[in-house]
C-alpha cells in the first residue's frame, strides 16, 4: 500500500486526476441532495421570474462582470444581517441563471439593495461616474450604458428560453416585452434591475420560509 501511495505520489499527471476524481465526487455528494430539498427548487412567495426591463438589466449586469466585484448573498453572520439586512434564503435565486451568489467582495453585497433607499437618480450619477456620490470608490465608470439601447427581440427571445427552462413567463409577457423596453437604455435597466433586489420577499415570508427549513 506505501509503496502505491509513493508511486501515486510521484506521478504528478496521475495525482491531478485522482485529486479531480475526489473533488467531483465530494462536490456531488454536497449539490445532488439540495436538488431535491424544495427551499432550493421552490420560489418563495412572492418571487416571480423577472420582468423584461429588469431582467436585460441583469444581462447587463452580468455582461459587464459587476459580481466580480459585488456579491448578491447576506450571509448567516450577525455583522453581514446588520449591515445588509436579512440573510439571503435558497427560494429568492429560484429564477436566477446563474445566481449572483459568492462571499468575495470588492465592494458591498447587493442582494438587499433595492431596499436601502438609493433613488433612480442617485443609481445613474453612481453608474456614471462612481465618484460622484462616493469620493472613495474604486469602481469603474460605465458612461456607455447610458447611450446603448436596448434590443426588444433579444429581451423577448431570451424570457422564451427561460421559459422552455422552466421560467413560467405568459405568451403575453412575452409579447410585450419590446414594448416594455422601448426606447429604454442599458443604464434605465441596470437601475431598474437594482432597486428590484431584495425587495420582491417581505419580512413575513421570510420568517415562514426559516419555519420550513
Amino acid at each position: 500500500m506505501s509503496h502505491m501511495h509513493a508511486k501515486i505520489e510521484k506521478n504528478i499527471g496521475l495525482m491531478a486526476i485522482l485529486v479531480a476524481v475526489a473533488v467531483s465526487f465530494g462536490g456531488l455528494a454536497e449539490i445532488v441532495p439540495l436538488m431535491f430539498q424544495a427551499e432550493t427548487i421552490k420560489p418563495l412567495p412572492g418571487i416571480k421570474p423577472y420582468p423584461a426591463l429588469e431582467l436585460a438589466g441583469r444581462d447587463v449586469y452580468i455582461r459587464e462582470g459587476c459580481y466580480n466585484c459585488h456579491s448578491q448573498m447576506v450571509r448567516t453572520l450577525r455583522f453581514e444581517t446588520e449591515r445588509y439586512g436579512h440573510y439571503s434564503l435558497a427560494g429568492e435565486s429560484v429564477y436566477d441563471h446563474p445566481f449572483q451568489w459568492g462571499s468575495k467582495r470588492t465592494g458591498p453585497d447587493l442582494a438587499r439593495v433595492g431596499l436601502r433607499g438609493y433613488s433612480d437618480d442617485w443609481h445613474r450619477a453612481h453608474l456614471n461616474n462612481p465618484r460622484d456620490v462616493v469620493p472613495e470608490s474604486n469602481m469603474p465608470a460605465y458612461p456607455w450604458l447610458a447611450k446603448a439601447k436596448l434590443d426588444g427581440a433579444e429581451v423577448a427571445q431570451h424570457m422564451r428560453a427561460l421559459k422552455r427552462i422552466g421560467d413560467p413567463y405568459s405568451d403575453a409577457e412575452i409579447a410585450a416585452a419590446p414594448t416594455a423596453v422601448e426606447g429604454k437604455t442599458e443604464l434605465d435597466a441596470v437601475v431598474a434591475y437594482l432597486q428590484s433586489l431584495g425587495t420582491h420577499v417581505s419580512q413575513a415570508d421570510m420568517q415562514v420560509a426559516e419555519g420550513a427549513e
